[in-house]
């Protein structure tokens, strides 16, 4: 078997005295998509939080051979390891051209950050007809692709998406999943957590159950698109009796 892109070793993340995430072992692979499913309150975001070291957290995370555990998020940005968060965090006073450049902040490249911004505005079309306007005048699923653009933005290696379906109508929800299917067919590795375990099993490769701060089983996502215990619990179906 070939070697972890990331490596995460007993991750734990606590507020207080409540442990959000107990012990999660993980890997992604090179230019691999996993998800991680799980109910409301799982430790999914949590999780996420404790990779780009946002919170205090025990544990091992590894990009390729670099530990990042110790180091501040803006230099886990800068080794390639980039979160697009929950809600989307836009700037909504700044247009969206300008919430782009902050996604190149770390970086000095003038000619390959403009060849970068042509890539984002080519693969979201939708961002550069909106390029002068506010980003807190966006749709959501707008503002979804104005996060997902700016990650990209940083040029990272491994991309971690937090809920991009959430709160978006279904036809957008299909956009957004349109273009992370495409993101990753270009290469770039994909830690995607999210509800909606349908949407997430069919664009991955892997995937993790997450369950009250632990990985309850993990498999292909082929697999556990199958499995009874997700599709009872996870896809709207019940088990026979």
């Amino acid at each position: 078997m070939r070697p972890a892109f990331l490596s995460v070793k007993q991750l734990k993340v606590a507020y207080g005295g409540i442990e959000a995430v107990r012990g999660v072992d993980l890997e992604v692979h090179e230019r691999e998509c996993v998800c991680v499913i799980g109910a409301n309150g799982a430790g999914k975001s949590s999780l996420l939080k404790g990779l780009m070291n946002r919170v205090t957290h025990r544990g091992e995370v590894h990009l390729q051979d670099e530990r990042l555990s110790h180091l501040p998020t803006h230099a886990i940005v800068e080794r390639g390891l980039v979160l697009v968060p929950e809600g989307r965090g836009v700037f909504a006073r700044m247009t969206v051209a300008e919430n782009l450049d902050l996604g190149a902040y770390l970086r000095h490249d003038k000619a390959a950050v403009a060849a970068d911004l042509a890539q984002v505005f080519e693969v979201f079309p939708r961002l550069f007809e909106r390029r002068h306007q506010l980003a807190g005048t966006l749709s959501g699923g707008e503002q979804q692709m104005l996060a997902m653009g700016r990650a990209l933005m940083a040029r990272p290696r491994l991309l971690l998406l937090d809920e991009p379906s959430m709160g978006l109508a279904p036809l957008m929800v299909d956009q957004i999943y349109t273009h992370i299917a495409r993101i990753a067919a270009a290469g770039t590795a994909i830690l995607l957590i999210e509800q909606n375990a349908h949407l997430a099993l069919q664009v991955s490769q892997r995937g993790y159950v997450m369950e009250s701060g632990q990985m309850a089983f993990d498999g292909a996502s082929a697999d556990l698109a199958h499995d009874a215990r997700v599709r009872s619990a996870y896809l709207g179906e019940t088990r026979a009796d």
